[in-house]
Parts: structure tokens; C-alpha cells; sequence
């Protein structure tokens, strides 16, 4: 079973509220990004041989009035059941509101996750206020998916994606399970420092096409964080028959490639 662990749902009502000028951004980079109805995103995972894919709500209302609800991911995952796996978004600065909300999510929704966006939060997650969340995820059983490193958001700050942070909620909430998006490029050093110290965080590869994958992350991978790493997509800015050839054409071992696509995603999606 093939699992992406990172996508986005990027349909006409998801992108209701995107910033205007960061939704050009997109346009401007990924020239033939368009927006994608449910049974065109099954068909990019048919495609590509992808079983399962996760797919996340964002709720950065506090500062930039950006939201793809809770309820728009879990009606999709009701329609699909067998293939979207859904993470609720919750904005921390909502204070016990957005720990209502995630447990709202996980209890009432469906939701089996947390993304959380800290450029659109402008907060770090080790911010004190994303505390609160994060131990309710903790008890919650449930991942939390952090973007860590570039971004193509105009006029968001890059400093808050440094992956360094997740180093401190590592050791705060060592039976959280924590993932790092992206692999926190340009900081893949630090990133996989801060993946290899501490059990309980992972890192995927969403939003590279493989054959772009820094040598070092690929050897890591091949190596002590074969257990550690995961396929994502961050579709549909690069399609997922793209991502699954061109992984398989990386000098990665075949024993890596079952866990890196999934293993390792069963494993921290409580799939198994």
C-alpha cells in the first residue's frame, strides 16, 4: 500500500479565501497549477499507483484571514474513504478555542492529524502558544505536520520555518509524533539533526521531485533515517507519477523504497 502522507485538497472551495497575491505566487511559479475537483486528484493517485493520501485543513485566520476548514477535508475523506486520509488545521492563537477545535476535528470529524503552517501563524513551534495544541495532539494519539523550510507565500516571513524548533517540542512532548515537512530545506542539515536525535520525528520529501533530493538527504535515507522518512507530494504542485518514477530511478535500496513509501506511513498513520 502507497501512502502520500502530504497533500493538498487545492479545489475551487479550498482556495476560497488564499491570499490573492500568494495564490499568484503559485501561478507564476507552477505554470500549470489549476484547481482540481475530488475525482481529478483520485485520478492523479491512480496514476502514480498511490493507495492513500493525506490531505490537510489550514487555519491561519488570525493573520492572514486564510482557512481551508476542518469540516471541507472530512466531507471529502467521507466521500472517499478508502483513499483521503484527513489532518485538521487549527490556528494557536485561538487559544482554547483551537483546542476544541482539534479535539472537535479528531472526535467529531474524523480527522487523524495536525498541520500547522507557522509563516501563515507567524509563530514558531516552539511558541509558547502552540503548547496548549500540541498537548492535546499528544493525548490525542495523532501526528502533527510542521512546514519547515523556503516557502512560495509572498510576504510571509521565512523565519519562522527553520526546523531547529522542532527540537524543543521533541523533548517537550516525546510521545508526540512529529513530522517535518519538506525536509526543512535549505536547513536538510539541521532538519535530519533534529530528525536523527529524536525518536519521535520524522521528515518527508513533499513538494521535491526526487531527482532534485539533495545527495546527502538520499544517503540518510538509504542509511540510519531509513525508518525516519516519508513520501509526500505536496500535490498537485508536482504530480505523483512524477514523484514514484523518479524515486524509483534514485540509487535508493528496495527495502528503503517500501518503507520510505509505505511502512513508514502506515507506521505513524496508526495504519497497520
Amino acid at each position: 500500500m502507497v501512502i502520500d502522507t502530504h497533500s493538498q485538497l487545492w479545489t475551487q472551495e479550498a482556495l476560497a479565501n488564499f491570499p490573492s497575491a500568494m495564490l499568484r505566487s503559485y501561478e507564476e511559479k507552477f505554470k500549470e497549477i489549476k484547481t482540481f475537483g475530488l475525482e481529478e486528484i483520485i485520478a492523479d493517485m491512480d496514476q502514480a499507483g498511490v493507495d492513500k493520501a493525506v490531505i490537510v485543513a489550514i487555519d491561519a485566520e488570525t493573520v492572514y484571514r486564510y482557512k481551508v476548514s476542518n469540516e471541507l477535508v472530512s466531507e471529502a475523506v467521507k466521500r472517499f474513504p478508502d483513499r483521503f486520509i484527513g489532518f485538521a488545521g487549527v490556528d494557536p492563537h485561538k487559544g482554547a478555542l483551537a483546542v476544541d477545535e482539534l479535539v472537535r476535528g479528531v472526535k467529531e470529524l474524523g480527522l487523524v492529524g495536525a498541520k500547522f503552517i507557522p509563516h501563515l501563524l507567524e509563530m514558531s513551534p516552539n511558541d509558547p502558544r502552540m503548547y496548549p495544541v500540541l498537548e492535546k495532539a499528544q493525548e490525542l494519539n495523532i501526528p502533527v505536520l510542521f512546514h519547515t523550510g523556503t516557502h512560495f507565500h509572498t510576504g510571509a516571513r521565512l523565519k519562522y520555518c527553520h526546523p531547529e524548533p522542532l527540537d524543543d517540542i521533541a523533548i517537550d512532548f516525546p510521545e508526540l509524533k512529529i513530522i517535518a515537512a519538506h525536509f526543512g530545506f535549505p536547513w536538510f542539515y539541521e532538519a535530519l539533526a533534529v530528525v536523527q536525535k529524536n525518536e519521535n520525528v520524522y521528515f518527508n520529501i513533499a513538494g521535491w521531485a526526487p531527482r532534485h533530493i539533495p545527495e546527502y538527504v538520499i544517503k540518510m535515507m538509504n542509511g540510519p533515517l531509513a525508518d525516519k522518512a516519508l513520501l509526500g507530494s505536496d500535490f498537485p504542485l508536482i504530480p505523483r507519477a512524477r514523484i514514484i518514477k523518479e524515486l524509483k530511478e534514485l540509487p535508493i535500496k528496495e527495502k528503503t523504497l517500501e518503507k520510505v513509501t509505505s511502512k513508514n506511513p502506515a507506521r505513524i498513520l496508526n495504519l497497520n
